[in-house]
């Protein structure tokens, strides 16, 4: 095993000595993130090598105010690495930010974090391991580390979820998580809100595909300002969530239709 030490400080991970995966795209969701880019680029440089053998980076500015998608296009310039910049002209919502993300994705595995640096690149070394039992890997935290305020919404949202939805999962919206390419290609995700994660979620298991999950660090933030915690955001996640349960049915296809992919990741 490689050790790998993480960003700021934080607990080193140890990951293989080979690249586990073929190819990878990690799509980075953004607004207003100028203060974490200049250290998280020059961050998952160092940590992809070791997880795929050829990567790329899918930064989307969702209507950032502070240049954002621009320094992460100078950065990527200056580190010669692979970074397509998708922009919005104005804030249209976490769903829709993170759906075109993993849309424009075209490596065999993909993966999202969120740009503000709470959950450490380096952890998607947790999340590969599960890929020989599982199709759909993701993380729960094993301690939030926001404002009492926010994990508050979380439990709501997430309790909702569980009843609404019926998924046996934790903490679904938890912004780390690696999936084999077929899983995005055999769904199509409309969530503009937060309630993307649940919709990823269930239209994956509606469709067959394994899924799996593991507790992963989350850190404090460190530099910029949280929207997703604003009122009309919140309000926005939860009337989304109980409407599109009432419609979500009626547009899925038979279930259990996906191929369950299995096998290396290698």
């Amino acid at each position: 095993m490689t050790e790998l030490a993480a960003a700021g400080g934080r607990t080193v991970r140890e990951i293989p000595p080979a690249p586990p995966l073929t190819s990878l795209t990690l799509v980075l969701p953004c607004h207003n993130e100028a203060e974490n880019l200049g250290w998280l680029l020059p961050h998952a440089v160092e940590v992809l090598p070791h997880l795929a053998r050829s990567w790329d980076l899918v930064l989307v500015d969702d209507g950032s105010t502070d240049g954002s998608g621009e320094i992460a296009t100078r950065l990527a310039a200056d580190l010669g690495i692979r970074l397509q910049v998708l922009r919005h002209a104005e804030k249209s919502g976490y769903g829709k930010t993170v759906g075109d993300g993993l849309r424009a994705a075209r490596a065999d595995y993909v993966a999202f974090t969120d740009a503000d640096g709470q959950f450490e690149i380096a952890d998607l070394a947790l999340l590969v391991p599960l890929l020989e039992r599982a199709d759909l890997a993701a993380g729960w935290r094993r301690e939030r580390r926001d404002a009492r305020a926010r994990e508050v919404v979380s439990w709501v949202f997430n309790s909702l979820v569980t009843v609404l939805y019926r998924l046996p999962y934790r903490d679904v919206d938890c912004a780390l998580k690696l999936m084999r390419r077929e899983v995005l290609d055999s769904v199509r995700l409309e969530a503009r809100s937060a309630l993307i994660n649940a919709e990823l979620y269930y239209k994956a298991r509606h469709a067959g595909w394994r899924i799996a999950q593991v507790p992963v660090p989350h850190h404090p933030r460190v530099a910029g300002r949280r929207s997703g915690a604003r009122p009309r955001a919140i309000l926005r996640a939860i009337k989304e969530l109980v409407l599109f349960r009432l419609r979500i049915r009626r547009s899925l296809p038979a279930r259990g239709i996906a191929r369950r992919t299995g096998g290396s990741t290698r």
